[in-house]
């Protein structure tokens, strides 16, 4: 039986256009942008063998998009489909920080540094550069490291705020572990930076921990 032999209010397409994307599981979704199964499987029983076989959604689609035509089903067009759509949603997400005042907005500016960070099975540690008026110039990945954490060199920092001329900036960084509680040094970093920085009159607005699902904003915790 294949999908179109399924009641009408039980296939993806119709059930998403009656009730909304949210209405679908996670096989159902992935099953959207996979178009067909394979022998003996609709796109639907793939789906949930893709996330049998991987846990979750997140572990399936962090996978890099060489290593996802290599699952069983997929090939280089279904793969594509999958990283295209995650790639669809980061710019949307980094998109919605250009309206007014969003990224005065921390569950926003959370959202989008979650969606660019959150993947990474190594330390990576971000900034976003502000103008004057707090919009965003550019976001940059500054440094990377090793699963237990990522050196961050002050001076290479107020290099990049000159070179973008950001009046202030937002710094983000994961943690692997999945815990999002900033530890001693991530507190000792930010007050360096917001000293190094305020030489050149550039303000320190927030620093956000990334773990798992979990985000932390040192400046709601009143560490900034």
């Amino acid at each position: 039986m294949t999908i179109r032999d399924w009641p009408q209010a039980e296939r993806p397409r119709e059930k998403l256009l009656a009730r909304g994307a949210g209405a679908l599981s996670d096989a159902e979704l992935l099953a959207l942008f996979l178009g067909t199964g394979q022998r003996g499987q609709t796109a639907v029983d793939l789906g949930r063998e893709l996330l049998n076989r991987h846990g979750n959604l997140k572990v399936l689609l962090d996978l890099e998009p060489a290593a996802l035509t290599g699952l069983p089903g997929l090939g280089d067009a279904k793969a594509c489909r999958l990283a295209g759509a995650i790639e669809l949603g980061r710019r949307y997400l980094a998109q919605e920080l250009e309206r007014p005042a969003a990224l005065s907005d921390p569950a926003a500016c959370g959202r989008f540094l979650r969606a660019r960070l959150g993947a990474y099975p190594h330390e990576v540690f971000a900034g976003l550069f502000l103008d004057n008026r707090h919009r965003m110039i550019a976001f940059e990945e500054l440094f990377r490291g090793s699963i237990h954490g990522a050196s961050v060199y002050p001076r290479e920092v107020v290099r990049r705020c000159l070179a973008h001329n950001a009046a202030a900036a937002i710094f983000a960084h994961n943690h692997p572990s999945g815990v999002a509680e900033p530890s001693l040094a991530d507190r000792e970093i930010t007050a360096e930076l917001k000293r190094a920085l305020g030489l050149i009159e550039v303000r320190v607005l927030d620093h956000f921990i990334i773990g798992g699902n979990a985000i932390v904003s040192l400046a709601q915790r009143g560490l900034i």
